[in-house]
């Protein structure tokens, strides 16, 4: 597969929080670069900072100082309504806990962000049973959450990720919940839908998780570093 342009670079991303007095560098000069089409973890323990890369990476947050260019977009002085926008069109987030609306078809939560773009009814289901389609749930599009096994709900939310088409797929750690079998199922589909050209970056603290995926970046009290193959 070709590598091709930046989807995401970061340069010297820094931010700190001040807590009961003290000063924690959550991330501390931070840089990397994500190419599109790439698949990578960024892996690393509880306190190590991926959680905050996280935020800022999917516009949740913005970094106290240093570069973030997403998709050719510089984000550091964007406003909140501004950071929203380029969430719903360049970022598609797949969480632990599914994040589903429970008295919703499976159907409706995949629908759910091209409501937000206000995509026309028509086009909207034809989008949503495409990407249903594309994680093999097409046949359980009117189930609800709770008619679904936890591998399914998780299929659901990646449908719901994919059916934007966006720059990037986020996934937070998207086997946390599930068991080991169904955590291969759904590293399988990831490696699908990277085979077919989506850009994925999976946050994980599982080495084994990691070294699914095509590149592994660590980060250890808030710094960066890339794991040789």
């Amino acid at each position: 597969m070709t590598v091709e342009k930046p989807i995401i670079s970061m340069r010297d991303i820094t931010k700190i929080y001040h807590i009961g007095g003290e000063e924690v560098r959550a991330l501390d000069g931070a840089s990397l670069t994500i190419r599109k089409g790439e698949f990578v973890s960024i892996i690393g323990p509880s306190g190590s900072g991926k959680s905050t890369l996280m935020n800022i990476m999917g516009c949740l947050d913005v970094a106290d100082s240093g570069e973030y260019i997403l998709d050719g977009q510089s984000i550091e002085q964007y406003s909140e309504e501004e950071l929203a926008r380029i969430r719903n069109r360049e970022i598609g987030f797949v969480f632990q806990n599914f994040n589903l609306l429970s008295r919703m078809s499976a159907l409706g939560n995949v629908e759910l962000p091209l409501i937000y773009q206000r995509v026309r009814l028509a086009e909207r289901k034809d989008k949503a049973f495409a990407a249903l389609e594309r994680v093999g749930l097409a046949d359980r599009s009117e189930h609800k959450p709770t008619e679904l096994s936890g591998g399914q709900q998780q299929r659901v939310a990646i449908a719901r990720a994919l059916a934007t088409d966006p720059a990037i797929l986020l996934a937070d750690e998207p086997t946390g919940n599930l068991d080991s079998k169904t955590g291969e199922d759904i590293m399988a589909l990831f490696t699908e839908l990277h085979e077919a050209g989506d850009t994925i970056v999976l946050i994980t603290h599982n080495e084994d998780i990691a070294s699914r995926t095509q590149r592994r970046i660590r980060i250890m009290d808030g710094r960066v570093s890339e794991v040789e193959a």
